[in-house]
């Protein structure tokens, strides 16, 4: 295999949580470099796990997917039908604005803070630069544009959530505050050591300014490489503000509706919820790690919310369906349960969504 073929290989066995086998599996178990901690109803001591949920698929599922083809055409690029967006510097009060940069990176205004939400600006979902996932579409707001950064927001380790080379010219621009799951910590420090960072588990919470952030759990997983899987946790964060709560959601499956049902019963009402909605082909090797967007919309109805924004599409290839499938799935299933369109849009690399009153 040649060494572009390995590494694209590679970043798609992380991206899709596959871990190592047998006696270097063993190996892992006995040192997790992330973190250490007692252990739980969802850490064994050594590796973090959903709940009643399901394990990660294997190595041999991983290669039967990756040589099952099926995989939609995408164009060479995409021009966003939105231009690349300027934000204003704060938008205060009860206000709120949401505005797509790109995959799961959205940056939230509201009560005078500037808060981002897995930042990603590199051209590649990747452990190197010129191989594995890349950009098909820019970003929605240039890095030089954006507005002053208070708050990070990273939901979990892989490469298309947590970029190292992003994270450090947020530190060198911004200096902002990280939040982020037990683990993810300790990879951030390594790359960019001055980072301001807290952590929290599921059911914590942190405050930061007007904000109150909230970790929640979501069915999902972790991977850097190939020996590590699940050794930092992952979370769904819930943004308490004085205009309402926010519920991001970085990755999830649907996992029966609980991440939307658990969320509601604790936090009440939500203002907004930003969602996935694609990178959910195929489903027999997808479904218990990424929602399609039909859950997306049911999980939508659970959780109560009054609006939902889609990402997590259109900007990596990451699975088989097509780059515009995620959209139109999602706008014909609206149409087919009859909700309005207007209360869940996918959201375009620099459309600005505005909070109605």
């Amino acid at each position: 295999m040649k060494r572009r073929s390995f590494l694209k290989f590679s970043a798609l066995a992380a991206l899709a949580g596959i871990g190592a086998t047998g006696s270097a599996m063993a190996l892992a178990r006995a040192n997790n470099p992330y973190h250490s901690g007692p252990v739980s109803d969802h850490f064994d001591g050594t590796r973090f796990f959903n709940p009643d949920g399901s394990a990660p698929k294997g190595f041999s599922d991983f290669l039967k997917w990756q040589m099952g083809g099926d995989r939609e055409p995408w164009p060479t690029s995409v021009t966003s039908p939105h231009g690349p967006a300027r934000p204003d510097a704060r938008v205060e009060g009860d206000a709120l604005r949401i505005t797509m940069v790109g995959h799961a990176t959205l940056l939230i205004q509201t009560a005078g803070l500037n808060i981002l939400t897995d930042p990603v600006w590199s051209e590649r979902a990747s452990p190197v630069g010129f191989a594995g996932p890349k950009r098909y579409t820019d970003p929605g707001v240039k890095f030089e544009d954006l507005p002053k950064i208070d708050l990070v927001l990273v939901s979990h380790n892989h490469y298309d959530h947590l970029d190292l080379v992003t994270l450090a010219r947020l530190r060198q621009a911004h200096d902002p505050l990280v939040i982020t799951p037990l683990g993810n910590d300790a990879i951030i420090k390594d790359h960019v050591a001055t980072m301001r960072m807290m952590t929290g588990d599921w059911g914590q919470a942190i405050r930061s300014g007007a904000a109150t952030i909230h970790f929640e759990p979501c069915h999902h997983w972790s991977a850097r490489g190939m020996n590590d899987r699940s050794m930092a946790l992952w979370a769904a964060f819930v943004i308490e503000t004085p205009g309402g709560k926010i519920l991001h959601i970085g990755d999830t499956g649907f996992d029966q509706g609980r991440p939307y049902r658990n969320a509601r019963e604790r936090h009440g009402k939500f203002r907004a919820a930003t969602l996935p909605v694609g990178a959910y082909e195929p489903r027999w090797f997808m479904k218990d790690q990424h929602q399609n967007p039909a859950e997306a919309i049911e999980g939508f109805l659970l959780s109560g919310a009054d609006h939902a924004l889609g990402h997590h599409w259109g900007t990596f290839r990451l699975t088989n369906e097509g780059r515009d499938a995620p959209r139109e799935v999602l706008e014909a299933e609206l149409a087919k349960k009859g909700v309005a369109p207007e209360r869940f849009r996918p959201l375009h690399a620099g459309e600005v969504w505005q909070a109605p009153a």
